[in-house]
């Protein structure tokens, strides 16, 4: 990794060379952030970097750590110097990286950023006197970080992998009959991470749990029939996230027929992912896929333009295909169509989709078709659009597995997309 991250500093520089050119500015703070505590109480929320200055570092960013960016200069860390007998020393990690930087150890009361230029900006939480907000800075950064370097896939690979061997092992558990919450401890160990260092909180659902979309809880309590996991769960690899889901089940049924179609379908609308390729036509698409599956699986009898005409679809796939994907499991700039932050807003159609852009070589996303059996949507369906279509006798059956979900990590290119997913599962799976 040491040649790509010294690739990947000199193109970071560039990119905030011109940013200062831009907003005629001669310098940059980057703030990590601080440690936030609960209300009324000594302990904190887990802490997690500003995106922004995680970027720059190869390893997981502490609180209050600063980088300063000056043009033609060597980028520079001021780094975290605490007397605290409480909590685990925090030395500065051996590696080739210190190479590429000017480190200044510093206490919290010193005043290390004496001698910056006047025309500094800050970038990042709880802005300090010294520096300036400046309106478009942040969008102006964010809008390149949708396109990934060589390192920064490296890490989302590295990630997969171990998102990878966590699916594997909570597929086993859940097979053998476990709980939500047993499953959940079978990721984490093969996944080796702590639940605070999961990229974002994992959702393990098992049967009907599997159709609340962002299912918070693990039950302790093990199913006496179990049909269906959902399982939407990642890794981090020097800040940058995986986001993967699968969807597994135990019987050999029309679920699991449903399960395999859209697989299959969700792989197909992965290898789409190209540049010049807008993303929210890669939506629409995915809706009409969504209905001809219905159709296919005598879930609605309606043609596939008849379903879309009517809304159907959205009651089965009520979210948008994907989003961005990097330091952030949403990643920033979904919206933003150039560097000043003009945006293009989702259609009413797709109200809940995280990207509107075009996509562009090397942009790394998620392909997350969903087919689900909410009841809430199901009954508002049936209330709103008459002739609808559906059969609600078989539909009452498939209530209890809850829903499916198949999530990829895609790199975009121009004419073969990478599936990073699929690389890692093919490791382990025979």
């Amino acid at each position: 990794m040491t040649t790509l991250y010294q690739d990947h500093l000199t193109v970071l520089q560039q990119r905030y060379e011109a940013a200062l050119t831009h907003f005629q500015c001669d310098a940059v703070v980057l703030a990590s952030g601080h440690k936030q505590y609960y209300f009324q109480d000594d302990h904190t929320a887990p802490f997690h970097s500003y995106s922004g200055a995680q970027q720059w570092l190869p390893f997981t960013l502490s609180a209050e750590t600063y980088l300063i960016i000056e043009a033609g200069k060597k980028p520079r860390i001021v780094w975290p110097v605490r007397d605290d007998f409480w909590h685990a020393p925090n030395p500065v990690p051996a590696g080739e990286w210190q190479d590429s930087w000017d480190i200044t150890p510093a206490r919290r009361d010193d005043k290390w950023f004496q001698g910056l230029p006047e025309k500094c900006a800050w970038l990042g939480p709880e802005p300090q006197d010294f520096a300036h907000v400046i309106p478009g800075f942040n969008t102006y950064v964010d809008f390149a970080k949708a396109v990934k370097t060589p390192y920064e896939i490296a890490a989302i690979q590295r990630a997969s992998v171990r998102g990878a061997k966590g699916h594997l092992a909570a597929r086993d558990a859940f097979l053998n009959g476990l709980s939500e919450f047993e499953i959940h401890l079978a990721y984490l160990q093969a996944s080796q991470q702590t639940a605070n260092q999961e990229p974002y909180p994992s959702i393990i659902g098992v049967n009907e749990h599997a159709s609340v979309l962002h299912y918070e809880h693990k039950d302790f309590d093990r199913s006496a029939n179990p049909l269906t996991l959902l399982i939407d769960a990642g890794a981090t690899e020097h800040g940058y996230a995986s986001d993967i889901t699968r969807t597994f089940t135990k019987q050999d049924d029309e679920f699991r027929a449903l399960v395999k179609s859209l697989d299959s379908a969700e792989q197909e609308m992965a290898k789409k992912a190209l540049s010049g390729t807008s993303y929210p036509e890669l939506h629409q698409g995915a809706l009409r896929t969504i209905a001809g599956i219905l159709h296919d699986h005598k879930i609605c009898s309606l043609s596939v333009d008849e379903q879309i005409a009517k809304g159907i679809t959205q009651t089965f796939f009520p979210h948008g295909l994907g989003h961005l994907l990097g330091l952030q499991v949403h990643d920033v700039g979904g919206f933003h169509q150039d560097v000043l932050g003009t945006r293009r807003e989702p259609d009413a159609n797709a109200p809940f989709l995280r990207l509107t852009r075009t996509l562009e070589e090397n942009m790394v996303l998620t392909i997350e078709p969903g087919l689900y059996f909410i009841p809430m949507l199901l009954d508002k369906m049936q209330a709103e659009i008459p002739q609808h279509g559906c059969d609600m006798a078989l539909i009452k059956q498939f209530i209890p597995y809850g829903g499916i979900r198949i999530e990829d990590n895609i790199v975009v290119k121009d004419e073969v997309s990478v599936n990073l997913t699929r690389q890692a599962f093919s490791e382990y799976e025979a």
